[in-house]
């Protein structure tokens, strides 16, 4: 096979083994994985992708497809780095070098410390390895999972609505609604995209929020984000939060770095930040906000009820700053997408 025949079938088995992979969970610790098999032909001996926690992972799971030494001399294509550690399962690695497979080309490399130096032990058995094939396509398809095991935290998102004046409630703290239908049915699809929704227990006291996703016509989505309450004080038990399709996680809210790690330790890649200022510039002043979303309405409240409170900025030159990523019409209402600017400078408690 020349060369460029065999780029052409690397980058065909790794569009394959995408889809393989999208057919494991989306949300939860693990990553999803596709592998496929080829003969030193080019052709497709096998197949396997990751079903969760707990099973067999792509490589194995191709490999068991097999008959024994039917890998020798192939080539196996995956779409993360194989793992190199043992967990519930063995490496991943290591279960190819034993099979007896001469190449392995992955799209993106391992991130988390303790799965990553596949590549390195597989080079040191001899193993022809190449990283890096459709590295842009891996890296969008694994976004939230890599950005969790690179920051050791979920990717958060910060949603406030707002009138004109950045007022989120009339000095009565009436607050339904701000902004309109339109404005408010993206949020429920936002939500509905998110692993967790946080609020504070100033909101649960307050307001008695769901927490749910529900769509247009009032039934709730079947993706249900993870209800998250950060604060000291309890939580009633009657409270709409407990009858949440998930059970709600209850943290204190004090050290939001240990908070954050825990749920990512939960499986929680991202975070829908909505439930009231405090909470919401207790995460921006931290330099915790990934993406912000604010909800415009056109309207003057006036008033003390500020959709954000104190942040710690003493002068502009300590302004947090971001950039536009998206402004877009919602009925009668405007979202502003931002995200942080790449030399804003770091906050203490920022995830790295």
């Amino acid at each position: 096979m020349t060369t460029a025949a065999r780029t052409a079938t690397d980058a065909a088995a790794m569009r394959r083994a995408f889809e393989l992979a999208a057919r494991g969970p989306a949300r939860g610790v693990n990553p999803r994985v596709g592998c496929v098999i080829l003969s030193p032909g080019g052709e497709t001996l096998a197949e396997g992708w990751h079903r969760g926690a707990g099973t067999a992972h792509a490589e194995v799971d191709a490999l068991s497809k097999l008959a024994p030494g039917a890998a020798q001399g192939a080539t196996a294509i995956v779409t993360l780095e194989p793992c190199n550690h043992t967990g519930r399962t063995g490496p991943c690695a290591v279960a190819l070098i034993d099979a007896g497979v001469a190449r392995v080309v992955y799209s993106v490399a391992d991130p988390d410390p303790h799965a990553a130096g596949g590549a390195a032990t597989l080079r040191d058995a001899g193993v022809d390895v190449e990283g890096g094939l459709l590295a842009a396509e891996g890296e969008s398809f694994l976004d939230d999972w890599l950005f969790a095991a690179r920051h050791r935290r979920p990717r958060i998102t910060v949603k406030w609505a707002s009138s004109l004046d950045g007022r989120a409630a009339a000095a009565d703290g009436t607050s339904r609604w701000i902004t309109g239908p339109d404005a408010r049915a993206d949020v429920h699809a936002r939500r509905a995209a998110s692993d967790a929704i946080a609020v504070g227990t100033g909101t649960v006291l307050a307001d008695d929020p769901a927490l749910t996703a529900r769509a247009p016509g009032g039934g709730l989505f079947d993706a249900q984000p993870v209800p998250v309450v950060f604060g000291r004080r309890r939580v009633p038990a009657d409270a709409a939060l407990t009858r949440h399709p998930h059970a709600p996680i209850l943290l204190q809210g004090t050290d939001l770095a240990t908070d954050l790690a825990a749920l990512r330790e939960l499986g929680i890649r991202s975070l829908f930040v909505e439930g009231g200022p405090t909470l919401a510039s207790a995460f921006v002043a931290a330099g915790l906000a990934d993406e912000l979303l604010v909800y415009l309405a056109p309207s003057l409240i006036g008033g003390p009820r500020l959709a954000l409170g104190d942040l710690g900025v003493a002068t502009i030159a300590d302004a947090h700053r971001y950039e536009f990523a998206d402004i877009r019409r919602l009925g009668d209402d405007l979202l502003v997408v931002a995200h942080p600017a790449p030399n804003a400078h770091a906050r203490p408690n920022e995830g790295s």
